[in-house]
């Protein structure tokens, strides 16, 4: 499966945004993490943000919903344009529901787990979602160390997957650098979140950094 590079604008100079995005063109997407400081303890963007990203961008944008209630508002990130909507299987009471919502309205449903939560609860949901987010940090922060934990994870789902001949990407977010990438690709996954690496040094550097790495493991 394809590696797929994306930065998370949550640790960019929020005060030179658009400039911050132009500086992450080489990737393949932005991720944009919305949390409501109830599903996690941090307050970040909301809908209007996520709109004008989407037209300040060529990029397709993964939104990350770490929110209470995401059945009623994932569909609306949908509608804000975003490519990939994916919201917690912990917040959510009816993701088979939310995720046909989201395809409707032309977006790729992502189920997303926290580090606790264990594959199997996808056992039975699986094929309905064209990606699965697994937070190698505990959500609500940019900066963190990964969690060793998420490499066994990781092959796990991939198995999964693979027994039941999907092609469901792996996303995996959290502690990302140039110095742990290459495990979790072997592990399994082929999307990879970054934050931090990407914007404490040349955004466009990193990005090449970590593509290298990624494809030579593949």
């Amino acid at each position: 499966m394809k590696i797929k590079i994306y930065p998370s604008v949550l640790n960019c100079d929020q005060m030179h945004f658009a400039n911050q995005l132009n500086a992450i063109d080489s990737a393949d997407g932005v991720h944009l993490d919305i949390m409501d400081n109830h599903f996690v303890p941090n307050l970040t963007w909301g809908l209007p943000t996520a709109q004008a990203v989407v037209k300040s961008t060529t990029l397709p944008v993964d939104a990350h919903l770490m929110i209470d209630n995401p059945d009623r508002w994932a569909p609306e990130y949908a509608k804000a344009g975003c490519s990939i909507v994916s919201f917690h299987f912990e917040a959510a009471k009816a993701p088979l529901r939310t995720a046909e919502a989201i395809r409707e309205l032309g977006a790729k449903p992502g189920i997303a787990l926290n580090p606790a939560t264990p594959v199997s609860v996808l056992a039975d949901i699986l094929p309905r979602f064209d990606q699965v987010l697994l937070m190698s940090v505990e959500p609500g922060f940019g900066g963190q160390g990964f969690i060793p934990e998420v490499y066994p994870k990781i092959k796990r789902l991939r198995k999964m997957i693979e027994e039941a001949r999907l092609s469901t990407d792996i996303e995996v977010d959290g502690g990302i650098s140039d110095k742990n990438i290459a495990k979790v690709v072997e592990a399994g996954a082929n999307v990879i979140v970054a934050g931090s690496f990407v914007f404490k040094r040349e955004p466009a550097r990193a990005i090449a950094k970590l593509r290298e790495i990624a494809v030579g493991v593949r």
